[in-house]
């Protein structure tokens, strides 16, 4: 409101000085002579004509006397207008000078009218122009105190702003709590501070969260070992073929799921670069090992596999191979056709069910976050498979393409070749 207010006077003035200054420039100049005063001196020189060389004025009008032949023959001060020429130039006021019944010579009346507005104008102008040099130091001194005490502080708030989404809470708003902003910065640096403790709180949360996950780790070991004891007693007491090769399964996952509650479940799922992958050379034999630990119902068939030399990470790849086979015992519930083909980069594991596939829209969605096939029904899943599987072979240097077969869905496995990676 206050800004509005002196905008507003400060317009007004300059709008009064303008006016002014208009008026003095068009003010008309042309103003006649007091008639009085000017007989009063014609008559006074006409009666001193004779004598005019001894004449005194006795009015305030300044004037020249001169014969018909234009000499001057009196005059009250100099600068005067001594010709007709000159007079009529000027605009003086001339009149005749009788004597004797004749034309002796002629008055001319100085007009110092527009002298006396041009002073007057002038010294108006330097008036007014001191005025609005005034005004001006006054509104450049405004500007001042804006940028001092407005613009300043603002942009001392947006560096705040910048720190505090930046994550820096540890430097204050050192801001004059007295000025016109006071209580908005302090506010400012209120909110930094509970940023500040609630950055400290979330960080403690996460470590007791990362505290608790160990502890629950440590837990899920003991009853896996357990497991693992009570299988390889099993395996060591039956002749049974079927019921030893069961349990020898039970050993290699409860192997497996030993190593993995070491870092699974210390990484949340928003934080997946968490889980390490370690490729290493190894020889392409050992795929057969890995298909059949995740083919645990024995639904295919494992065809020969091309000997080479793979880069791959065991522990990972089996992850994408349970992946595969479990998504298919959930949603197709059919027999699998594994396929294996050898190119010049890479080796591919192809895995293809009866299950009909899924629509063409939804495949390009299926390795992304939290995305399920509309096949889904009432099966329960997270929809978090195939996209851990995808992040685990784009970290082997290789790839992992989802599209539909002839029969069902179709999942191909590209293993990086080893020695040229």
């Amino acid at each position: 409101m206050k800004k509005r207010i002196f905008l507003a006077s400060l317009l007004f003035s300059f709008a009064i000085e303008i006016a002014i200054l208009l008026f003095f420039i068009v003010q008309n100049t042309e103003e006649a002579q007091d008639t009085v005063l000017v007989n009063e001196a014609v008559q006074t020189v006409q009666n001193d004509w004779h004598t005019i060389k001894n004449h005194k004025n006795k009015t305030s009008l300044d004037y020249v006397v001169i014969d018909t032949n234009e000499r001057v023959l009196f005059r009250t001060k100099a600068g005067l207008s001594e010709n007709i020429n000159k007079a009529i130039r000027h605009r003086d006021t001339i009149l005749d000078i009788e004597a004797d019944g004749l034309v002796a010579g002629k008055i001319i009346v100085a007009n110092d009218r527009m002298q006396s507005f041009e002073r007057q104008k002038k010294t108006m102008v330097l008036f007014l122009s001191a005025v609005i040099l005034i005004q001006c130091i006054f509104c450049v001194g405004y500007f001042c105190y804006l940028e001092h005490y407005i613009i300043k502080p603002f942009y001392k708030l947006k560096g705040f702003a910048m720190r505090v989404a930046g994550g820096n809470f540890d430097i204050p708003l050192m801001m004059d709590r007295q000025n016109l902003f006071g209580a908005f910065t302090e506010s400012f640096d209120i909110m930094r501070s509970e940023l500040k403790r609630a950055r400290i709180a979330e960080a403690k949360a996460n470590a007791d969260k990362k505290e608790l996950v160990a502890k629950l780790s440590h837990d899920i070991k003991t009853p896996v070992a357990s497991i693992k004891a009570a299988s390889e007693v099993g395996a060591a007491l039956t002749d049974n073929e079927k019921s030893k090769d069961n349990y020898t399964q039970i050993i290699r996952k409860a192997d497996q799921i030993n190593t993995l509650i070491t870092n699974l479940f210390s990484a949340s799922l928003e934080e997946l670069r968490q889980l390490s992958v370690t490729p290493e050379e190894i020889e392409s034999k050992e795929l057969r090992i890995l298909l059949e630990n995740s083919d645990y119902f024995h639904r295919s068939t494992i065809p020969d596999i091309p000997g080479c030399i793979l880069y791959l990470d065991r522990l990972r790849l089996q992850q994408v191979f349970d992946n595969i086979f479990a998504n298919s015992y959930k949603y197709a519930d059919t027999r699998i056709d594994v396929a294996v083909q050898r190119d010049k980069r890479y080796l591919s594991v192809v895995m293809e069910d009866y299950g009909g596939g899924v629509r063409i829209e939804e495949l390009a969605l299926l390795k992304e976050k939290y995305k399920r096939g509309s096949n889904i029904k009432d099966k329960e899943g997270a929809g978090l498979g195939l996209y851990i599987s995808d992040y685990f072979m784009k970290e082997m240097h290789g790839k992992l393409i989802v599209e539909n077969g002839d029969n069902g869905l179709k999942v191909t496995v590209m293993i990086a070749l080893g020695g040229g990676i």
